[in-house]
């Protein structure tokens, strides 16, 4: 696989503002009103709405020209904010790329994806930030006035710069850093998957066999050789991020039969400094800091996070 690591020369940069709707109606008149500014500025128009709100958007232009649909979430995504902000710097990286200006950007909350509290939210828009800093991306992202959580309130207060209000983009003297918001609202772990099919704890001499047992893993499961090396090479780059940075001991965990493909971990006990890691491309010039970033460009899903026991990074791909 080819990894493009050089960051946009753009001068715009993301501007990434929240907006608020009492009613479907209301958001739909909202989402109207910016779709065509976009359309008449010559952007394109990216959206990641429900597909109940997209279609009504559509019939509202009265065509979809101008308009493109993002990927919608699914499978693991639901789980991490990280992943679904991965996707979508891929997705929009390449738009900006081919059309070599900026995009409009309009994405609507779904409440499927809250979990137990609403953190996804906080989650998302915070990697969001940090993901789609050197873009040139105007996005808004609208929020019921009421939703279920207040969690969802309080990670839109502090993970949007701007605010749409009554039509205008105006200043947010609540906005935080992602990374502060995230020191303050830890990423969630993800869901037990119970015992694993193998456990191994390694050294940083010992890297070896950890590319071994997960290529062994991966070619019981069927993997082709090409998937097998992207995934094999992943995990190396965390793992030696977890022995080089982390402790001196580290531990993977591989389930084979997860019904998504094969999941790997790696647990070090180490301190995470960077609660968003490997979210931006780094520029050519870096000598380090591509290790995280290239698993997550190489895996369907990369979630990190931490607890009082050290920090742990989990990795998922399909054959």
């Amino acid at each position: 696989m080819r990894i493009e690591t050089t960051r946009s020369a753009v001068g715009v940069r993301l501007e990434h503002a929240a907006g608020y709707h009492r009613s479907d109606a209301d958001l739909l008149a909202q989402l109207v009103a910016l779709a065509r500014a976009g359309l008449e500025r010559g952007e394109p128009v990216a959206l990641a709405l429900r597909p109940r709100t997209e279609r009504a958007l559509h019939t509202q232009l009265g065509g979809t020209a101008g308009l493109i649909q993002l990927s919608h979430p699914d499978g693991p995504d639901g789980a991490s904010g990280q992943t679904l902000a991965t996707r979508r710097a891929l997705e929009l990286r390449e738009l900006t790329s081919s059309t070599g200006g900026p995009v409009t950007v309009l994405a609507e909350h779904t409440a499927s994806l809250d979990g137990a509290d609403g953190s996804f939210w906080t989650e998302l828009d915070a990697a969001l930030n940090v993901a789609l800093a050197d873009l040139p991306v105007r996005m808004t992202c609208f929020y019921p006035e009421l939703p279920l959580h207040l969690e969802i309130l309080d990670g839109a207060r502090h993970n949007h710069p701007l605010l749409l209000v009554d039509g205008r983009l105006v200043h947010n003297p609540q906005h935080r850093c992602p990374r502060d918001v995230l020191t303050m609202r830890p990423a969630p772990a993800p869901a037990l998957l119970g015992p694993p099919d193998l456990r191994i704890t390694f050294s940083a001499w010992q890297l070896h066999e950890v590319r071994t047992a997960v290529e062994e893993a991966l070619r019981a499961a069927g993997y082709g050789r090409s998937r097998a090396e992207d995934l094999v090479l992943a995990v190396n780059e965390v793992a030696t991020n977890a022995v080089e940075h982390g402790a001196s001991e580290a531990e993977l965990a591989i389930w084979t039969s997860s019904g998504s493909g094969v999941v790997c971990e790696i647990h070090d006990r180490g301190v995470l400094a960077d609660p968003l890691p490997g979210l931006q491309a780094p520029h050519p010039s870096d000598p380090r800091g591509r290790g995280v970033w290239i698993a997550r460009q190489l895996c369907d899903t990369l979630h990190v996070w931490a607890d009082r026991w050290g920090t742990h990074v989990r990795m998922q791909a399909a054959p």
